[in-house]
């Protein structure tokens, strides 16, 4: 099911929730909703699901408007943050509910629910309870109950937040797996950047209500088109340095306090001459120089161990700089160190819009 958002806001008097959202979601697609709590990921998803009615805009299933079909006639299944279990009632029972109220016959309700368990890995589990399941089953449980009814459509608000991190990963790969060998069109709201990155096929970032970007991941990682998705996607965050871009002997030279980079000329041209900027760069687009009269020079403040790289942060006059370093390097706080930089992944914004000024 293909769905549109048009225009789409929520308000409650002067509270807006969701401001003017346009996307479009294709048949079968992957869709995350990424952001900081308060930002109307949920307030959107909950117009999908018919349990918030819209103040604007209209939302479109296929071709038809749904704002006020109730929700019980969208063909949704949805999977929330809480398992929302019924503790009476066995795997068995809270899968088939749905069906139940569907006045699906017992041999139908029987055949579904067992094949809907098994895929989810819990078919053994049938005549237990909720209390008697870890909380990686129990959302199994939760998820099997919304595949169940075979929906067109399947909204995910938050539904791993409870676990931990190890079982986390894991569910996140057999979200995944089911949704692309169901091809069900999915929603799925998170915080969690990871979440959005590895499992969706396009990524809706919000702020305060509005849209600020809508690509796949890679792209997002990569092209950046605001401030806030550049600071916000990516883990360490990206480096944000102002500079000012100009052009010398036809070279273009970013500049900062302790700081002069050459850049390559498609980026430099575009933010050369507007004064102050804001680069961006990511922590593993700067590393430690074998030449350390030829790198930025700076002292290290602070070495995070994090397994497989160090992250540090490395004080270049005021600015603070992240740098991901081989932990061989075994680089110590107080020292001085100097670093190169790839400028060819710099990114340019206006620090008074926060757009890029590069896409």
């Amino acid at each position: 099911m293909k769905v549109k958002l048009e225009n789409l806001s929520k308000r409650w008097g002067k509270v807006v929730g969701a401001d003017r959202i346009d996307l479009e979601i294709t048949d079968g697609e992957f869709v995350a909703f990424l952001g900081p709590s308060g930002c109307g990921k949920t307030t959107t998803l909950l117009m999908v699901a018919g349990i918030y009615k819209p103040t604007e805009g209209s939302i479109r299933f296929d071709e038809r408007v749904v704002n006020y079909v109730a929700p019980k006639d969208r063909n949704i299944g949805m999977v929330f943050q809480s398992y929302a279990l019924y503790p009476h009632m066995t795997v068995f029972q809270n899968i088939s509910y749905p069906l139940k109220l569907q006045k699906t016959s017992k041999e139908e309700m029987k055949q579904r629910a067992q094949k809907v368990a098994d895929m989810m890995d819990i078919g053994h589990l049938m005549d237990r309870k909720p209390a008697q399941l870890s909380g990686g089953q129990q959302q199994r449980v939760a998820l099997g109950r919304a595949l169940v009814k075979e929906p067109k459509l399947l909204l995910f608000d938050e539904p791993l937040s409870n676990l931990d991190a190890r079982l986390r990963l894991s569910m996140r790969g057999e979200i995944k797996r089911l949704q692309v060998e169901l091809r069900v069109t999915s929603i799925y709201v998170t915080h969690d950047q990871v979440e959005a990155m590895t499992m969706a096929d396009r990524v809706a970032v919000m702020k305060d209500g509005k849209l600020q970007a809508y690509s796949p991941p890679d792209e997002l990682y990569d092209q950046p088109r605001t401030l806030f998705v550049a600071s916000f996607v990516g883990n360490p965050p990206m480096n944000l340095i102002e500079v000012d871009v100009t052009r010398e002997n036809g070279d273009y030279h970013a500049r900062a306090d302790g700081i002069d980079l050459i850049v390559p000329a498609e980026r430099g041209e575009k933010a050369a001459g507007k004064g102050r900027v804001i680069m961006g760069i990511r922590p593993e687009d700067v590393t430690i120089s074998e030449q350390e009269q030829e790198g930025v020079s700076g002292e290290i403040y602070v070495v995070e161990p994090l397994g497989r790289d160090d992250l540090i942060d490395v004080r270049v006059g005021e600015t603070s700089i992240r740098v991901l370093a081989d932990p061989a390097l075994r680089l110590k706080m107080g020292e001085n160190t100097a670093l190169d930089f790839n400028t060819s992944k710099a990114q340019f914004f206006d620090p008074a819009t926060e757009q890029s000024l590069l896409w």
